[in-house]
């Protein structure tokens, strides 16, 4: 038996996602996602007060919600070659001296300290779920996982309704505003990424080095 080539297959048939619609992720087990990118605080440099008080209202946070999420930290390494070589360039177009100095001792502190450290991009997101059906738990053999790879796509998504598609995600909206509010009690922010936000979002996680 000839197993076709990896490179042959069809790259979306690796990825759990369907298609983005209205700003809402659809999965092919036909479950919604909605994301929300949230804004960050530096702990350590509140106040003993200030930490319980952030901690408390965390702790109230989760506890109003009656519905699951997932809190997702992508950490990538910044590459920091291009704003270098920018701040090259108008150092090199600078009239005065001494500031011509002061630009290059500049750059060469940031490329001392990149070598030094990593120094790193961190987002936040808040993934919130949104199941239409109860999914079930089936036992399949090994013959029918394999043959699972290799069927259509569109045999294995369960298309929605358009007025069924806008109830559902009224109701997973509902849920970010909810958590919208919630993030505001801790002084920190939130916003639903748009569908070209998610795309640079997912086209980064799948490729790390790109």
């Amino acid at each position: 038996m000839v197993m076709p080539n990896k490179k042959d297959l069809d790259t979306r048939q690796f990825v759990d996602i369907f298609e983005i619609k209205d700003n809402v992720v659809i999965l092919k087990n036909s479950s919604l996602r909605l994301v929300l990118e949230a804004s960050s605080v530096n702990f350590d440099l509140k106040s003993n007060d200030e930490q319980i008080a952030i901690v408390k209202a965390f702790q109230n946070f989760l506890n109003s919600l009656d519905f699951p999420l997932q809190i997702v930290l992508h950490s990538r390494k910044l590459n920091i070659q291009n704003y270098l070589q920018q701040t090259q360039q108008k150092v090199e177009r600078v009239d005065n001296e001494l500031l011509r100095i002061q630009g290059i001792e500049y750059i060469r502190f940031v490329k001392g300290l990149a070598e030094l450290a990593n120094i790193m991009s961190k987002k936040f997101y808040i993934v919130l779920p949104f199941y239409a059906t109860e999914s079930k738990t089936m036992k399949t053999s090994l013959l029918e996982n394999i043959k699972g790879i290799f069927r259509p796509v569109a045999e294995k998504i369960k298309r929605f309704a358009e007025q069924d598609f806008e109830i559902y995600k009224s109701q997973i909206q509902q849920r970010a505003e909810l958590v919208t509010d919630g993030m505001a009690g801790m002084g920190l922010t939130s916003k639903i990424l748009n569908k070209d936000e998610l795309i640079k979002v997912f086209y980064s996680l799948y490729n790390p080095g790109g």
